[in-house]
């Protein structure tokens, strides 16, 4: 697990690393930080990344809840997604993710989103189909 030097385990990353993204110019918003669908975007991505691989096939996104924007990310940053599953169900799984970014600037890293996916297993129908057992 990733945790910068310092910082109490509490508030270090839950879950795996699930993707790496530099913030580039052309996910700004109007006020120049990066826009926060453009951070959606890339949660979605890193849960499914988890979900998949969990799954064992293809998913769906079907609910995203909790969402905390709690810092902006800024033109630079390195952003590390992590994501962690918190419940399987029995076609559903619900993933924690992190967003942490390590800042362009000054190398310090700190987070800066969280939220809660919620991905349905489907078959290649696009119906729901059965998540396998452990």
């Amino acid at each position: 697990m990733h945790c910068p030097p310092g910082t109490p385990i509490a508030d270090c990353p839950t879950g795996a690393p699930a993707i790496r993204v530099l913030a580039m110019p052309a996910d700004t918003n109007p006020a120049g930080d990066i826009f926060g669908g453009w951070l959606l975007s890339q949660m979605d991505i890193a849960g499914a990344t988890v979900a998949v691989e969990r799954s064992g096939g293809r998913v769906v996104t079907i609910a995203v809840e909790g969402m905390s924007f709690l810092k902006p990310v800024h033109v630079g940053d390195l952003v590390s997604f992590y994501a962690a599953i918190e419940k399987v169900g029995r076609t559903s799984i619900r993933v924690r993710i992190d967003a942490w970014a390590k800042r362009g600037r000054t190398g310090t890293e700190e987070r800066v989103t969280e939220g809660v996916y919620t991905y349905v297993a489907i078959d290649e129908s696009r119906k729901s189909r059965p998540i396998p057992a452990r």
